[in-house]
């Protein structure tokens, strides 16, 4: 994303894991990362970057700021004035210590009487309650304040260069954009677009373009690459300034405290090789590597010096570019070593009947359960469909995220974080819900059961339990900490099995105690209550459906999860029960229409996967207004549709691309791509789930299923995403 703001990996972020990627050629386009201004006062709460003040407003619709100021010693910098001044804002002074400002933005100033002054800021301010003004100090020393309570300041861009410079590449300086940019580059890399120093989006489009054919013809490819996509070139001219030199402390490196006083002092004490310089200040180390503070650091130094910024030179820049946890890289790599692990209730219970099992996330989960004389996966998942949907099976799901939800305005704080109502939730039913994130689109869905007035028990998905819960204490604890609500993990505390088909109740009926009433009408679909087991356990039970069959989630504590595995076989022997994995639940809920991680992939909204009408009009919930904006309501976004082949013997694959018929594919006729496949055993072919542009009106309609990477290419039907039972009958049979 060109001139975009690259946040800085925090010193406590990590990556759990470590890739080795071997290819032949690689085109770096990593970016470029905005610089400060060293001045008095930059560490006030609300000085900001241009570019991140631009995220604020395009990305999240929210002005940082009521009255900003802006710092720039270059053009791109006024880019931030054009969105503040687009989105309503009020800009109190452009700070421009070049003199000239350029002509078009000269006029913008005049169109829209914009204060612009010469010289720079040398002091803000304001204390730990942000910015209440900043201090302007001309080229003759005279001084004047401006009201604000935001500062965007931009010092120019510094092109990524610690890729190449891992390999011992030297970084070569450009006067003209007044930064480093890599040189001689290792042998099969190349540098383009914005790393490169090309910081206009046309000019980025076209060296990545030319970068990416080279690449190609040198691994032997052939084909016409056809021309770049064209865009205009931003003016980018710069002065650099790179330091306001008054009283008071002046930040270079925000991570180690290192201030502008701290480098001329090493200077002073004779540390001036850039390595002293570095060990001495600690300017650069540990995760930030210079990203940052390294070219303002050295300009600082090379004034001290009376030397030019390359004659200062730079450092060593170590990788991991980001930050990799120390034991990411210690062990094997390999097998139980690569990363960590944690087992389900009933693991072992499921290894003794020879599951398979796969990684979800740190969570090892059964799979399928193999047989003796079949063949291969698909026979065995094929199986476990069957026998629940004509008579009763069992699956561990113990990994959902489960939190507790108390007190007396618990259920205004559900309103709050999901899309639907939940206030209105009577006690003992369970109701699905889907939450947003702040820009409108779909964080996790799940569902929540009212357990009590002030008591309600609410799941996530196994991979979004830990980010849930953390954004549920951020609104609990920062958003409206005048709620009466207590929330608390329960993932560890309840082994959970989810227990489907005809034969549910005949199975439950042998597991809970004989005065528990399980007809239709004493536990009706979407009931939650707690019920005794035969023994005299407690257990939570729900009746809800993933599978589209008749099905209850019955919790029990953890501890006895391994003897609630047997009980369901002891007790659904007459029944056939039979134990399923993940790959049948996954082959049930396509079968129903239901969307999962696939289609939860950070960039769908409720409407896209058909459950627009869930949003509440009567209520505010978080994301709501995001996701009004134009481009999140388009008439032509991708939306969740069914897909199946014409020949029933063609096999889908999830990635393929959706082209029309006919058309020849292409970015320009690509409309779509294929989330979720599997056989269906009650369709007897494959089938699967899509986002597809205007999906919803072309039920009906052939398409073109292009494949590509595995060079295939056959026509399909776009149709309702619910291919069994649509109607709902047996899930509330």
């Amino acid at each position: 994303r060109v001139n975009d703001h690259v946040p800085v990996p925090g010193p406590y972020q990590v990556r759990q894991r470590v890739w080795r990627i071997v290819a032949k050629r690689s085109v770096v386009t990593a970016g470029a990362i905005e610089r400060p201004i060293v001045f008095p006062g930059n560490d006030r709460p609300g000085v900001m970057m241009a570019s991140a003040v631009r995220t604020y407003v395009h990305r999240f619709a929210a002005m940082p700021g009521r009255k900003v100021a802006l710092f720039t010693n270059n053009d791109d910098g006024w880019r931030t004035v054009e969105a503040i001044q687009q989105a309503g804002g009020d800009i109190a002074a452009v700070i421009d210590p070049r003199g000239k400002v350029p002509a078009e933005y000269q006029a913008l100033a005049e169109l829209s009487d914009l204060r612009v002054l010469s010289g720079g800021v040398s002091d803000v301010k304001g204390g730990v309650d942000g910015v209440r003004g900043v201090v302007v100090t001309d080229g003759n020393g005279r001084t004047q304040q401006i009201d604000a309570d935001c500062l965007a300041v931009s010092g120019g861009w510094n092109p990524n260069v610690g890729l190449s410079c891992f390999h011992r590449g030297r970084p070569v300086w450009r006067d003209d954009i007044a930064a480093f940019v890599p040189g001689d580059s290792p042998k099969g890399m190349t540098t383009a677009g914005a790393a490169n120093g090309e910081f206009s989006l046309g000019a980025c489009l076209r060296d990545g373009h030319a970068a990416g054919a080279a690449a190609a013809a040198e691994c032997g490819a052939s084909g016409n690459a056809g021309e770049a996509s064209e865009a205009g070139d931003e003016v980018y001219a710069i002065s650099p300034l790179w330091q306001v030199k008054a009283k008071g402390k002046a930040f270079v490196d925000f991570q180690h405290d290192v201030t502008a006083s701290d480098v001329t002092l090493a200077q002073r004490e004779g540390f001036e090789s850039v390595e002293h310089l570095k060990r001495y200040t600690t300017l650069g180390m540990a995760t930030d590597q210079g990203k940052t503070s390294n070219i303002t650091g050295l300009a600082i130094m090379a004034e001290a010096t009376g030397r030019t910024i390359p004659q200062t030179g730079t450092t060593i820049y170590r990788p991991p570019y980001a930050p990799v946890a120390i034991g990411a890289l210690a062990g094997h790599h390999r097998d139980e070593n690569f990363h960590a692990w944690r087992l389900t209730p009933s693991h072992h219970w499921a290894a003794a009947r020879g599951a398979v099992f796969v990684d979800t996330g740190l969570w090892k989960r059964a799979q399928w359960y193999p047989q003796p004389g079949e063949k291969d996966w698909l026979e065995s998942v094929t199986r476990e469909v069957l026998a629940v949907r004509n008579g009763v099976g069992f699956c561990d799901v113990s990994t959902l995220g489960k939190v507790d939800v108390r007190g007396a305005d618990a259920g205004t704080f559900l309103d709050r974080v999901y899309i639907n109502a939940f206030s209105s939730l009577a006690v003992g039913k369970a109701r699905y819900g889907l939450m947003l994130r702040e820009d409108g689109i779909v964080m996790d869905d799940g569902t929540t059961s009212r357990i009590a007035e002030d008591h309600y028990f609410l799941t996530t998905t196994t991979a979004k339990a830990g980010p849930v819960m953390a954004h549920l204490e951020f609104c609990r604890q920062v958003l409206w900490p005048e709620l009466d609500v207590q929330l608390s993990s329960a993932s560890d505390q309840w082994a959970q099995f989810s227990i489907a088909g005809p034969n549910t109740r005949k199975l439950l009926q042998e597991l809970v105690d004989p005065s528990e009433d399980m007809s239709n009408e004493g536990f009706p679909f979407m009931g939650a209550r707690e019920v005794k087991l035969r023994g005299g356990v407690t257990a939570r039970l729900f009746r809800i459906s993933f599978s589209g069959e008749i099905a209850f989630e019955i919790s029990v504590p953890a501890r006895y999860g391994a003897a609630m595995a047997q009980n369901l076989m002891i007790a659904g022997r007459d029944l056939g029960v039979t134990p399923y994995g993940t790959e049948a639940l996954g082959v049930m809920r396509i079968e129903k229409g239901h969307v999962a991680g696939p289609e939860l992939n950070g960039t769908t909204t409720a409407d896209d996967l058909g459950l627009g009408k869930m949003m509440s009009k009567k209520k505010d919930f978080i994301g709501r207004v995001m996701a009004g904006r134009e481009a999140l309501t388009a008439p032509d976004r991708q939306v969740v549709v069914g897909i199946k082949p014409l020949d029933q013997k063609r096999r889908l694959r999830s990635g393929a691309h959706v082209v029309p018929k006919g058309a020849i594919p292409g970015p320009e006729t690509d409309q779509g791509y294929v989330t979720s496949v599997c056989y269906s055993p009650m369709l007897e072919q494959w089938i699967g789930l899509g986002l597809v542009e205007r999906g919803r009106e072309r039920f009906g309609e052939v398409v073109r299923i292009h494949d590509p990477l595995r060079s295939e290419d056959y026509e399909a039907e776009i149709c309702n995403p619910v291919f069994y039972d649509p109607e709902g009958a047996r899930q509330r049979g």
